[in-house]
């Protein structure tokens, strides 16, 4: 989006006090002059052949927040940055595709990446250098930021002309056998403490979807076990707030004891899908109750005026995890004797704490003690709470739709398929113009670029409606021809912006489904809803390719398609099921399409 045009005093300020961006807000005291992306501040760059400093984050960040309030605060780095360079803070959230673009750098120079991401750009905006975090001042073996930049800087005036350019790679996962993917994943299974690798411990929603769907079809107690077991380590160990419900980002250790304090929207999405579709393959009733524990937290927590906010802060007043930790002390003065006695039970309780001398709530057993629990959050609530994030994302809120839609139907709670309708209505009013479908909204101000992720988590989401209700067609033949209109041969787009290169969607399932993933579901189902044919999908490497392995699951022809002229109840169908109202009455699957059987027409 592209503003009026400025001089270079516009230039000699911090700008983000204009910004419509949480993230760039927490940043108008910084004395670096920070700018917001834009064409004009580009081309100011390519006059005055300044380096760019381009530092991307978003509002929960913890490390961002400490960057801020150290290099960023510090005056000399400022002031060296500010001579040196233009700075520019982006919002990863608001563009992922720059995001993504320097996050592919990163990972291209270093193997990894992570936030904040720090990258130094030429005008003509090919990156010379990237890193995360660095300190104010130097310290084990970590240079600080301002030592960096020097470097940096005296590099490009000596390479000015020599900076190679680079291009956000399009590199589709190998092509692998379907017989090899179960047998790889658990490969990477850590089976002493469930989930996968053997160090810190994201929650794996595509994985864990792949492989229930996948027991969907066989009944595997091999593939039934890891999936037990990560999803039992996700409800008892630190991942999980046992007292309010939700789950935290990750966990830093391979036990899950310790998480990284952030409440993601997105995490929540994935996990009431993950937890409800495990209860229907498995019918442990805990899954339910995780499911539901956290769909209260959403509506508790997240929903603003009909729509979910992005996500909680890790840190309450600069301290990680404040509010969610207790002291041996304050446990045992706000429960009586019995009550603390059952507590310690229940949870790992050590005078000695687990996260800096005090205690982060990780379960023993699932043993219920609601009352207690219940207690506890009171108290909770009168601490001072984490700061969130109130920006409305339209392609995550239409992730919660989807996690609503099957939750209902794993459940048997058609409310939620009702409260998800609802939900998607009013995601379509705010966002869908019939043109563009806008991206972010926040404090009264749109983003309105428009990204490929949005579309296609809209599509995918519509074409869950559609099962329950026709009238879902126009629109969804509407996001059809919207969500082709980000192809580019055979290639994916992420989005067609002006001010920056092409960048072409990623293939990574984790944390959430990838762009391409959920494209190629939503027109899948919605050819299948619509008896068009489907090719069949090659399979692709897991674990980054997991959710995209659904999708060829059902390009394969291992969903089963049901046709009947009455809606067939979700608790009738196995987990694996599209369903349409339609003159035949007939079971499509893997190539055959056969009868009915007579329990659907029992009653």
């Amino acid at each position: 989006m592209t503003g009026k045009k400025l001089n270079e005093t516009d230039f000699r300020r911090n700008n983000l006090d204009k910004s419509s961006s949480s993230y760039l807000l927490q940043h108008t005291t910084n004395p670096v002059w920070w700018q917001e992306w834009s064409d004009d501040l580009i081309r100011y760059a390519v006059k005055t052949k300044k380096l760019l400093f381009v530092s991307v984050g978003y509002a929960t960040c913890h490390w961002c927040h400490v960057m801020a309030a150290e290099a960023f605060s510090d005056p000399g780095t400022a002031n060296y940055l500010n001579n040196h360079f233009i700075c520019i803070k982006v919002d990863r959230e608001q563009r992922p595709d720059i995001d993504q673009f320097l996050m592919d750098f990163i990972n291209n120079q270093n193997g990894r990446g992570g936030w904040p991401l720090n990258v130094f750009m030429t005008p003509e905006l090919r990156p010379v250098y990237a890193l995360t975090y660095a300190p104010v001042h130097s310290k084990d073996l970590m240079p600080s930021l301002l030592s960096v930049s020097e470097k940096v800087h005296e590099f490009f005036e000596d390479n000015r002309d020599n900076i190679p350019s680079f291009v956000s790679g399009w590199n589709p996962p190998d092509v692998t056998n379907e017989s090899s993917l179960t047998t790889t994943l658990s490969k990477y299974y850590d089976p002493d403490n469930g989930g996968f690798g053997s160090g810190q411990k994201f929650p794996p929603h595509s994985s864990l979807l792949y492989l229930l769907y996948q027991a969907g079809l066989e009944d595997s107690p091999s593939i039934k076990f890891i999936c037990s077991k990560t999803l039992d380590a996700m409800i008892l160990r630190g991942l999980n707030d046992h007292l309010q419900g939700g789950i935290f980002r990750y966990c830093v250790d391979r036990e899950w004891t310790i998480p990284h304090f952030e409440k993601m929207l997105y995490d929540q999405a994935m996990a009431i899908w993950c937890f409800s579709l495990a209860y229907r393959v498995t019918g442990k009733e805990t899954y339910k109750n995780m499911a539901e524990k956290i769909l209260k937290c959403l509506d508790e927590c997240f929903k603003i005026e009909g729509l979910y906010i992005t996500a909680y802060d890790a840190d309450t007043e600069h301290q990680e995890g404040a509010t969610y930790l207790w002291s041996y002390e304050q446990l045992k003065n706000e429960l009586l004797p019995e009550e603390f006695e059952n507590f310690s039970n229940t949870y790992f309780i050590d005078k000695t704490g687990n996260f800096e001398g005090l205690i982060h709530l990780v379960r023993r057993n699932d043993d219920p003690l609601d009352d207690i629990e219940d207690k506890l959050l009171s108290v909770r609530r009168t601490k001072k709470q984490p700061s969130k994030d109130d920006k409305i994302l339209c392609g995550i809120n239409a992730l919660v739709v989807i996690a609503m839609l099957q939750a209902g139907r794993f459940l048997d709670r058609p409310e939620l398929e009702k409260n998800a309708a609802v939900l998607m209505n009013i995601l379509l009013n705010k966002f869908w113009d019939g043109k563009i479908l806008r991206h972010s909204y926040y404090d009264g101000v749109f983003k309105e670029l428009s990204f490929l992720f949005d579309a296609a988590a809209v599509l995918t989401a519509i074409t869950m409606l559609f099962e329950n209700d026709e009238s879902w067609n126009g629109v969804m033949t509407e996001m059809t021809i919207y969500v082709e209109s980000f192809k580019d041969g055979v290639k994916w787009r992420e989005s067609w912006a002006e001010d920056f290169q092409t960048v072409y969607a990623s293939w990574s399932d984790h944390p959430i489904p990838s762009s391409i993933s959920l494209a190629d579901m939503g027109l899948t189902r919605a050819a299948l809803l619509t008896g068009k044919e489907v090719c069949s999908k090659e399979y692709r490497e897991p674990f980054n390719s997991d959710f995209y392995n659904i999708v060829a699951m059902m390009n394969n022809g291992l969903f089963h398609l049901f046709e009947s002229k009455d809606i067939l109840p979700w608790s009738l169908l196995p987990v694996n099921s599209i369903r349409i109202k339609g003159k035949n009455e007939t079971d499509c699957f893997m190539g055959t399409c056969s009868p009915l059987e007579k329990r659907f027409f029992n009653g």
